[in-house]
């Protein structure tokens, strides 16, 4: 009998995760896909650009272009970092909406996603708490509007096993009745990589489907549905308990080859066998029992509240050209 492994496949949101499984350890150039990487105090900053459907179809993604900022201190609640960080993020935003056609007077709707009362999946609501909106001062005291800032309006649909409506819905309707120029959502990813939960921060202008990270397959926010381009901002805060299991496995192997040559004694197959094979056959098992958990770290409670003031901080900054990073403090709650 042969065996299907198509559903053990890495389930990850990070266009970073899907490149580098893509090209393997040999790091194989992929035709149609261009990549870009700065890094300073820090913080690196990976530019990908998926330019065809050969690119596409190797990596899993949508064409588009994709920014990702990895942080492994933010783990430490740095608040300079922080700072730092949201400077950063406002930059990138700042490139990616002119690059998606967003002008300085674009009516811009902010959509979070995900479920406030699940700590991993609060990402979103929390993003729009601490945003500046002001959409309501242009429709009702345009004359009192100072210059520099735009029409911002913001919405957490909630999720569907609450609201009973798909998010998508919710958004759409809202679309046909304020007519915003650009749609930016935020929601939390997965990633396949431990050290990039709680570290990453991705951006990409293919727009969103709600719970993809987790297989549950949505109707997205993309501009083929809601007719203005989506802007897609999230940050892995989940991993599979496969995945954790295949890394752990890896680091064994690592850990046994610096201090022995007899690694392939002890690992056994394992030790020949390639990442992707290894995961699939670690699904495999955990799979049928129910045992591929979806998991978070210990400290998501403060990493997703300061995170969430990082995104919200860079977005205001970002948006608002009378605001700047350094003094957005005063206005987020």
């Amino acid at each position: 009998m042969t065996l299907d492994l198509q559903k053990y496949t890495v389930r990850t949101d990070l266009a970073i995760d899907s490149k580098e499984m893509a090209q393997g350890n040999q790091r194989q150039t992929i035709p149609g896909l261009r990549e870009d990487v700065d890094t300073k105090d820090g913080i690196t900053i990976t530019r990908i650009d998926v330019l065809n459907d050969e690119a596409a179809n190797a990596i899993g993604r949508v064409k588009g272009h994709y920014v990702t900022l990895e942080v492994p201190s933010l783990r430490n609640g740095d608040t300079q970092l922080r700072e730092r960080v949201a400077a950063e993020f406002t930059r990138e935003m700042e490139h990616f909406m002119t690059k998606a056609g967003i002008s300085k007077d674009s009516k811009v709707l902010i959509v979070g996603l995900g479920n406030l009362h699940v700590t991993p999946d609060s990402l979103g609501p929390l993003v729009v708490q601490n945003l500046m909106v002001t959409r309501h001062y242009f429709e009702l005291v345009p004359d009192q509007v100072a210059p520099g800032y735009r029409q911002v309006s913001a919405i957490a649909p909630g999720v569907l096993g609450t609201t009973g409506i798909e998010s998508s819905d919710i958004v759409q309707g809202i679309v046909e009745r304020t007519r915003p120029d650009a749609i930016i959502a935020i929601d939390a990813l997965a990633s396949r990589s431990l050290e990039r939960v709680n570290t990453t921060i991705q951006v990409a202008d293919i727009g969103i489907h709600p719970g993809s990270g987790i297989g549950n397959k949505r109707r997205g926010l993309t501009k083929e549905i809601l007719g203005v381009p989506c802007i897609a901002i999230g940050v892995p805060t989940v991993c599979y308990a496969s995945t954790i299991v295949n890394n752990v496995i890896e680091m064994m192997r690592s850990h046994f080859r610096q201090e022995t040559d007899q690694t392939n004694q002890i690992m056994g197959m394992l030790d020949d066998i390639g990442e992707q094979d290894r995961l699939s056959l670690v699904k495999e098992v955990l799979e049928p029992l129910g045992h591929d958990l979806i998991v978070t770290p210990k400290e998501i409670d403060e990493f997703i509240e300061g995170i969430a003031n990082v995104i919200a901080t860079g977005l205001n900054a970002a948006l608002h050209e009378a605001v700047h990073p350094g003094n957005v403090a005063a206005y987020t709650h």
